[in-house]
């Protein structure tokens, strides 16, 4: 295991936070995979401060298996670590480090198992697929994917390693991110009937987002698989007003669906948009200004694998986990599925319950199971 050990040790010690980039550190995998004979292929981000990784071993063609991760964590700031957060600390049968869970475990893993694949003559091909920004709503995998599906790779399936504690997961919901811009009329506060309090337009829509998820709670459509077993709506950023004694004339909020697979997130985005303009009109006779402006800024599909099918019951022979779960949180498997018309199953060391926490772990046994996962994968693909 020293060699997985000593690659995590480096990915660790790179501070890919999404803000920053990830470019020192997909130099490093390419240089990597470049000395044991496996040419790479980078998709560079505008900024060039940031890319994606996409390399293959044994014979050129369709078919075979993408193992796939991304390479960003989130940030430390705020955090409590009782040790450097960029500097792998092994202790007590854990590995500590940010991402050591979400998901550079995984990631050290796979390019441990294509440097041993390359030594191996296969009948299938393997590849693998690191991305950048997957924290801020898998914005990194979609270029590389649109040159993927141009260029005709059509894998079998794909391995998106996020941390299941190895278990196989078939599903998971899909997210849309949008932006409510609210447009009031400012006035003195000490006359602020004579104005339009842009955050009170934003307090309504938020009673109305509200009513609609006290909706879906009593009536909507459930999936038990799930802790939460039902669409969520949330609100989680309202900026607004620049003085107490100011009413405001413009406040926006931030907030998101997460559904199921059974409700499609246009029919809430079409009562979102009815609801906010019923909202304004109400005020239009005084402030003809209002309004509630309506926009997706991000948003990914959810993942709906057949749990029984064959791809399923491969994974979990390799995986030696007879569990199939699905996962509260998002993965880049929806959008393999969408271009590359594959099958994704997600399925990766450590737990998301240490994710994004401080002295964020993966266990070196959760480690040593993927590692014979997928030493069992590149036999199959032999």
């Amino acid at each position: 295991m020293d060699r997985a050990l000593d690659i995590l040790e480096q990915l660790i010690a790179f501070p890919t936070v999404s803000r920053d980039g990830n470019i020192a550190l997909i130099r490093y995998i390419e240089a990597l995979l470049q000395q044991a004979g496996i040419a790479s292929t980078l998709y560079v981000g505008a900024g060039g401060d940031r890319a994606s990784l996409f390399a293959t071993v044994g014979p050129q063609g369709p078919g075979g298996v993408v193992l796939s991760g991304h390479t960003d964590v989130v940030p430390v700031e705020g955090q409590a670590w009782t040790s450097d957060p960029f500097r792998l600390r092994n202790a007590d049968g854990k590995l500590y480090g940010r991402g050591s869970a979400d998901m550079k475990g995984f990631v050290a893993c796979a390019i441990e198992a294509l440097i041993a694949a390359k030594h191996q003559k296969l009948a299938r091909p393997l590849h693998l697929a690191l991305s950048y920004d997957e924290e801020i709503g898998c914005v990194g995998v979609r270029p590389m994917l649109t040159e993927l599906a141009k260029a005709g790779i059509r894998p079998e399936w794909v391995l998106i390693g996020e941390p299941t504690e190895m278990q196989v997961a078939t599903g998971h919901k899909g997210k849309t991110g949008i932006r409510a811009t609210c447009c009031g009329h400012a006035a003195h506060s000490a006359l602020s009937p004579t104005g339009l309090n842009a955050i009170h337009l934003a307090a309504d829509l938020l009673a109305e987002i509200r009513a609609m998820q006290a909706e879906i709670e009593r009536a909507g459509v459930r999936d038990g698989d799930y802790d939460v077993p039902y669409t969520t709506l949330h609100a989680g950023v309202i900026k607004g007003g620049t003085a107490l004694n100011i009413v405001p004339d413009a406040c926006e909020m931030l907030f998101e669906i997460r559904n199921i697979a059974e409700d499609n997130p246009k029919t809430f985005m079409d009562q979102f948009f009815e609801r906010a303009e019923a909202i304004a009109v109400r005020e239009r006779s005084r402030f003809p200004e209002a309004d509630i402006k309506i926009e997706i800024f991000n948003e990914y599909p959810g993942l709906g694998t057949d749990a029984t099918g064959a791809i399923s019951q491969q994974a979990i022979a390799l995986s030696g986990q007879p569990n199939r779960i699905k996962v509260a949180f998002g993965t880049e498997g929806g959008l393999f599925q969408e271009f590359l018309q594959t099958t994704a199953i997600v399925c990766g060391p450590g737990s998301m319950e240490q994710g994004h926490k401080p002295d964020e772990f993966v266990s070196l046994a959760q480690m040593q199971a993927c590692r014979a996962m997928l030493a069992r994968l590149v036999d199959g693909l032999s």
